[in-house]
């Protein structure tokens, strides 16, 4: 279950402290909007660990022992010095907030997590791992194949499969600002996806990342392939290739997709 899930199902047993990072300054170990719910016996989340996590937990559970519906959210400014033994420099600002099972739909609301839009072309071994390498991470994955019945029957949380033949005829449907990964079965269908990208580009200039499998070789042959179709210097060196963090050189699906998931968080972080 996610966060939201054990939350929900937890505040219907007993009330808990919303505790969320409100405001930062400095070096702190998380951002503004992490959180986590404290119950009395245990917690769902975190805004960083160490002592500011367990000097929070504490706040929390002395509001749970005295506080009564209605109570009004407080905050607590915490400076990561000496007095909490971190190293951080900086200052975190949490807010406490009391919540009940009433709070349920609010919450959902507040702490649904903003997802980035994501295009994966390809449900071969490198796909499969993608789709669970980015399943925590905040994309919303659409993973998309000519194949119909190349996905699993359980698909990761926050992905959805696409069936589309041609598989290039779903460049043009995507949502706006979504990061494109191409690594089809076909090296055919990786240059028709790559083009309808890069026309899709030319005429709206929306996706902020274009990446294709393959090696440097591999790539030389698609831009002389592409320059034929009429596409310009400029708008190839739109198209990432090969993919992944430079200097990691395992060629496992899990050793790539963990690389090509850095790399997006990168260079097309989600906002």
């Amino acid at each position: 279950m996610n966060l939201l899930e054990l939350v929900t199902n937890q505040l219907g047993l007993e009330p808990g402290v919303l505790v969320m990072v409100a405001a930062t300054q400095g070096s702190v170990p998380r951002e503004a909007g992490a959180c986590m719910v404290v119950f009395a016996r245990h917690t769902v989340g975190t805004v960083g660990g160490g002592r500011l996590e367990f000097e929070a937990i504490d706040e929390a559970r002395r509001q749970l022992s005295t506080a009564g519906e209605g109570q009004a959210p407080h905050r607590r400014r915490f400076p990561l010095g000496p007095s909490l033994g971190q190293c951080c420099g900086g200052v975190v600002e949490l807010q406490f907030e009391r919540v009940t099972l009433n709070d349920a739909d609010s919450l959902r609301d507040r702490l649904a997590p903003r997802l980035a839009p994501l295009a994966l072309f390809g449900g071969g071994h490198v796909g499969h791992a993608l789709a669970q390498a980015l399943a925590p991470l905040p994309f919303a994955v659409t993973w998309i194949d000519s194949r119909e019945t190349i996905f699993p029957l359980q698909l990761p949380e926050h992905v959805t499969a696409e069936h589309s033949e041609p598989v290039e005829g779903a460049v043009q449907g995507l949502a706006a600002a979504s990061r494109v990964l191409i690594m089809s079965f076909s090296h055919a269908e990786d240059l028709d996806i790559v083009a309808a990208c890069l026309r899709r580009l030319r005429e709206r200039n929306d996706l902020p990342y274009v990446g294709l499998i393959g090696s440097h070789t591999k790539w030389a042959t698609f831009r002389h392939r592409l320059e034929a179709r009429g596409f310009s210097a400029g708008e190839l060196s739109r198209v990432t290739c090969p993919i992944g963090l430079p200097g990691i050189t395992g060629k496992s699906p899990e050793i790539i997709a963990a690389s090509v998931a850095a790399q997006l968080l990168l260079v097309a972080p989600p906002l």
